[in-house]
């Protein structure tokens, strides 16, 4: 029987058995592209790791119990089908259990997460996995992102069509140009970013939400000598020292006189995530409530120009809160993906949010942005946040190429 979404803050705290609830939500580490630890990995070996720990984390759940697996994907071949499926099977689950893949863009792990919780409020599912895989060193590139139409095509189109393959870095000048953005604030925001993710990373917060990793590791300084088999347990693009000042000293990347470079922007990534959803009664049924870490309430999603998708967090996250009946100051964390710091930083102040309750462990900028992943690793952040800081209520959002944002809101168990 399908549940309604809960109007308010005493309703939306309120616990009941038709809840999408959440029992693990796990991630690899995220590692730089071309570079990092990841780097001569497969998307399908990363996935596989994450669905293995899934099942891990939870002993008493029959895997067969498990109604769909939903994986969000961007740069894959066939849209990472086979690849997931792939990476489903050798986890160990069963031939019964299906498989999908999903593409929202940058939002595609909270996508799947989101269609998973559909299925079960609607009384399709009763038990599903929602994640996301991305590994952008093998995927990433002009192929997959163009930025030129067919010419029959651009005499045709309209502007507003042809921005929608408008590079991404020019999206983000757009945003800082027109909303008065400035390159010192980024630069601020971003030298942050990376400050709060080395502080968490050190103090451990990410330890008990990151699986570890075995994979095959080429030493581009010997590419000549047979692999290093390495095991990645940590995030591995956070600047440990970096200034506003130092990031100040970086040329724009994206057009000479603008204000967007490679340290404010979100990293180009590898990394999976996924996250166990079911309903509650059924977690009650199987003797599994007590490893219920939290649940998820309601997603939204709203579109914007193409040329700034960027600001896609600030139309969002206003449907968002007008479906549950809240307001700003009713959640406790934000993880806002910072795909570029000036639209990160225009959605903060433009919907009034108090910065100290943003990526309080940082954000895309210094862990970095596996884009079909990104949504599912937000979760992972976020869960064991809210738990830490003893807040109840947190969202999850991003901007989304083409021009979108979507929102998600959780709920602490």
């Amino acid at each position: 029987m399908a549940s309604p979404i809960p109007r308010g803050l005493k309703q939306v705290l309120q616990k009941g058995p038709n809840d999408i609830v959440i029992l693990s939500s796990l991630r690899t580490a995220v590692t730089r592209a071309k570079k990092g630890g990841f780097k001569d990995a497969y998307p399908e070996e990363l996935l596989a790791n994450v669905l293995r720990a899934t099942l891990k984390a939870n002993p008493n759940l029959d895997p067969a119990l498990i109604d769909d697996v939903t994986i969000g994907s961007v740069l894959q071949e066939l849209g990472g089908a086979k690849a997931g499926r792939m990476a489903q099977i050798h986890a160990g689950f069963p031939h019964s259990v299906s498989f999908n893949t999903i593409n929202r863009q940058c939002s595609s792990g909270l996508a799947a997460i989101t269609a998973v919780g559909y299925g079960i409020r609607a009384g399709a599912l009763n038990v599903g996995v929602g994640g996301g895989m991305e590994h952008m060193t093998r995927n990433y590139g002009s192929r997959a992102i163009p930025t030129v139409l067919w010419p029959e095509l651009k005499e045709s189109y309209s502007q507003d069509a042809q921005d929608c393959i408008m590079p991404m870095g020019l999206t983000s000048e757009n945003v800082a140009e027109r909303y008065g953005i400035t390159r010192a604030d980024q630069d601020a925001f971003a030298a942050a970013s990376h400050a709060k993710a080395s502080a968490a990373q050190k103090a451990g917060r990410f330890d008990s939400e990151i699986v570890p990793v075995t994979t095959k590791f080429y030493d581009p300084e010997n590419p000549d000598a047979p692999p290093k088999e390495i095991t990645v347990t940590q995030d591995d693009g956070i600047r440990h020292n970096i200034s506003a000042e130092k990031m100040g000293t970086l040329k724009p990347a994206f057009k000479p006189d603008g204000a967007s470079t490679a340290g404010n922007s979100s990293q180009v990534s590898d990394g999976a995530a996924a996250a166990l959803l079911m309903r509650r009664s059924t977690a009650e049924e199987l003797g599994l409530s007590g490893s219920i870490k939290g649940r998820w309430v309601a997603t939204a999603v709203a579109g914007c120009a193409p040329d700034e998708m960027g600001v896609g967090p600030a139309v969002a996250i206003p449907k968002l809160l007008q479906q549950v009946g809240l307001t700003v100051p009713d959640v406790g964390v934000w993880e806002i993906n910072e795909a570029f710091a000036s639209q990160a930083l225009y959605s903060v102040r433009k919907l009034g949010i108090d910065e100290a309750k943003v990526n309080p462990n940082g954000g895309a900028i210094a862990i970095g942005h596996p884009l079909g992943a990104t949504g599912a690793r937000q979760l992972a952040d976020l869960l064991p946040e809210l738990e830490r800081s003893g807040q109840d209520i947190g969202v999850v959002s991003m901007c989304i190429g083409t021009g979108m944002g979507m929102a998600g809101m959780f709920v602490r168990e």
